[in-house]
């Protein structure tokens, strides 16, 4: 190892050893003969002092320190005078007196200093991104989204889930979000699409007895963006078989509790507040209402259960019935009548919405198991039997094949972390993420690519030829 100790870890009772640190200058001040940096690495800083007398190589060396150089230094450690010790870092106690120095790199002047204190805009940071996560408040987020995913597996793996991961390159099922297309070079002219979601491959690992399944998936929906959109996106997804919904309340709310308290020590009191669809428009007018009564405490959790949605939507454009959800969704067991009626406003579904602070943060819904009733709603969604079959055939098929009741729900992460951690928006949690026009300014995606490429997928150009 290049090191024998990070850049936060240094305290008093290393006094008179003689370590290695790595990482880069964080600021450097010239104090008459001596010189002082603070070096950083991801695990904090210490302050490094070079003399003169006692290392002339390195003193001259560190006259050329910038900004971000990445160093190795040799030293030894030195407990701090009382009168200049800094109680605000662990490693306030020492300091290191450098005996050698190496530059291991050294680096442009940044566009922004790294610091957390000082305001930088978007616009800015994001074609920086690796200077912006250099950041120790970037690092903290990532680290503590690491931690959720940790918390989050282990506790679905102590309910008896597995982790299964589902195809990205999938069939195109289009309904709510339009779907991303990816060209396929050996079929001509057919495309895979990316998942909105793994719904079908969901409820297929059900039929193949698996019985609790969780996957950290990620999911792609060209839509609109948002402060709290992005075209690609994380979810925890779930999916159980042979429950109710209460099993889905419960696990969901021991996981939440979990989550909040080894994450960030608080306590949730449970069960949730349940309210129907009906009542929380009549009452918050939205279906996504903000239940904390003070709105301005950022250490507030109001989680809230929003149940009992309609099962049908109707487009005045399209003069037809459409999915509120989406539709595969199982109607309630006691308007399962109404659907050969001509009002469907009124039936229910067995699907539910969790809010936090009035965001959705998950949805779920007990899923169709019979390929009868499947059927009928997508007859009802004016969807003919070619389209059902080109479409959903696969898992019309596999119903047959003794499909058990199951449900699921899914978390999408990305909000979660953003409404946790009080951030502006949920590109501060992502480490790599897409303007509000879809663009990476990183690495400047979507880009155009050359006409060999398109003509080996078949496509024809609509723009003036690229040279390779």
């Amino acid at each position: 190892m290049l090191r024998t100790h990070t850049c936060g870890e240094l305290n008093k009772d290393n006094a008179g050893q003689e370590v290695f640190l790595c990482g880069w200058v964080h600021r450097r001040r010239d104090h008459g003969k001596l010189i002082f940096i603070d070096i950083r690495d991801r695990y904090g800083y210490t302050q490094v002092m070079f003399s003169p007398k006692d290392a002339p190589e390195a003193h001259a060396k560190a006259m050329g320190l910038r900004a971000e150089y990445v160093i190795r230094l040799k030293g030894l450690v030195n407990s701090r005078p009382k009168n200049n010790i800094n109680p605000k870092i662990p490693t306030g106690e020492v300091e290191l007196i450098a005996k050698e120095l190496e530059i291991l790199n050294t680096s442009l002047n940044p566009p922004f200093e790294i610091e957390d204190t000082l305001a930088v805009t978007e616009d800015l940071r994001l074609p920086y991104r690796y200077l912006d996560l250099r950041r120790p408040k970037m690092f903290h987020l990532l680290e503590a989204r690491h931690k959720l995913n940790h918390i989050a597996r282990n506790f679905l793996e102590s309910q008896g889930f597995i982790e299964v991961e589902t195809p990205i390159l999938t069939k195109s099922t289009p309904e709510g979000a339009r779907d991303y297309l990816v060209p396929s070079r050996v079929n001509p002219g057919k495309f895979f699409a990316l998942p909105q979601s793994p719904q079908l491959f969901k409820q297929l690992l059900m039929v193949s007895g698996f019985d609790r399944y969780f996957q950290i998936a990620k999911c792609f929906r060209d839509e609109d963006l948002r402060a709290d959109r992005q075209p690609e996106f994380t979810q925890l997804d779930m999916e159980m078989s042979f429950l109710s919904e209460e099993d889905i309340f419960s696990i969901s709310e021991n996981l939440f509790s979990k989550v909040l308290k080894d994450l960030l020590g608080i306590t949730l009191k449970t069960p949730f507040r349940r309210i129907s669809h009906k009542e929380a428009m009549k009452e918050y007018g939205t279906d996504k209402p903000d239940t904390r009564l003070d709105k301005n405490d950022p250490n507030e959790f109001s989680f809230v259960w929003v149940v009992d949605f309609p099962l049908f939507k109707y487009d005045t454009q399209q003069k037809r019935w459409d999915s509120e959800h989406h539709p595969f969704t199982a109607p309630h067991p006691d308007d399962v009548d109404m659907l050969e009626g001509d009002d469907l406003s009124r039936i229910r579904s067995c699907s539910y919405d969790l809010v936090l602070n009035g965001s959705e943060i998950a949805s779920g819904s007990l899923r169709i198991h019979s390929q009868e009733l499947q059927r009928k709603i997508f007859k009802i969604l004016k969807i003919t039997d070619d389209e059902i079959n080109a479409r959903f055939g696969f898992l019309l098929e596999a119903f047959k094949y003794g499909a058990p009741p199951h449900g699921g729900i899914a978390f999408g992460l990305d909000r979660i972390m953003s409404i946790f951690f009080g951030t502006e928006s949920i590109r501060d949690i992502i480490a790599f993420p897409k303007t509000q026009k879809a663009v990476c300014p990183l690495t400047d995606a979507p880009s155009q690519v050359c006409d060999k490429q398109l003509k080996e997928l078949y496509i024809e150009s609509v723009r003036e030829p690229l040279n390779p």
